[in-house]
């Protein structure tokens, strides 16, 4: 069993590791470089904003593909089920590319000298943190400019207006991936190279 003082640490550690889930948007290079630390007790307290990062991510990424704007041509689907449909699909999304994803750049990597399984899916994780944030800041603008169109075919979602969008959410990925590729150069430079025979 924990000792209170234990407990509270990990609590206060895991609140840390929440903020630098916003903090890497600002400051990545200091966030993602800390990733480094691949200990039981460093992976621990960043497992809370792994999952929080990696669902949002995934009802964001849900919520871009064309199938989700056809769920309301079904009379059955209102916008309460919309939004569990997303919750729900966004978090199977977001686990598929964040052990999917993890295990492709883990094994990219190890040309390189390599990471951990662990540190790859990590810092795939952080670095899809402009994704979530379009969550909060991207989607809701369009759900006000459009309503429940984005969820209709045909509705009024299309046009200039909606190119408008897509290039917001292809400068949103362009991010996640520029971030990507950051962490793990800053991962890559902090390992030993293995020569190889």
């Amino acid at each position: 069993m924990a000792t209170p003082a234990r407990a509270t640490a990990g609590t206060a550690d895991e609140l840390v590791w929440l903020q630098r889930a916003l903090f890497v948007l600002a400051r990545p290079r200091e966030v993602l470089g800390l990733l480094r630390d691949d200990s039981e007790a460093a992976a621990r307290a960043r497992s809370e904003a792994v999952l929080a990062l990696v669902w949002l991510s995934g009802i964001a990424g849900v919520l871009w593909t064309p199938t989700y704007g056809h769920l309301q041509d079904d009379v059955v689907n209102d916008a309460l089920n919309v939004a569990v449909i997303a919750f729900i699909g966004g978090g199977l999304y977001g686990a598929l590319g964040y052990f999917v994803g993890g295990l492709v750049l883990y094994a990219l990597t190890r040309v390189a000298g390599g990471v951990t399984y662990r540190q790859a899916r990590h810092v795939l994780a952080f670095a899809s943190a402009p994704v979530a944030l379009s969550l909060f800041l991207v989607f809701p603008v369009r759900l006000a400019v459009y309503g429940g169109d984005i969820f209709k075919r045909g509705g009024a979602d299309h046009g200039t207006g909606n190119a408008a969008f897509i290039a917001v959410e292809l400068a949103v990925v362009v991010w996640a991936l520029a971030l990507l590729v950051l962490g793990l150069r800053l991962l890559l430079q902090s390992q030993p190279r293995v020569e190889r025979l």
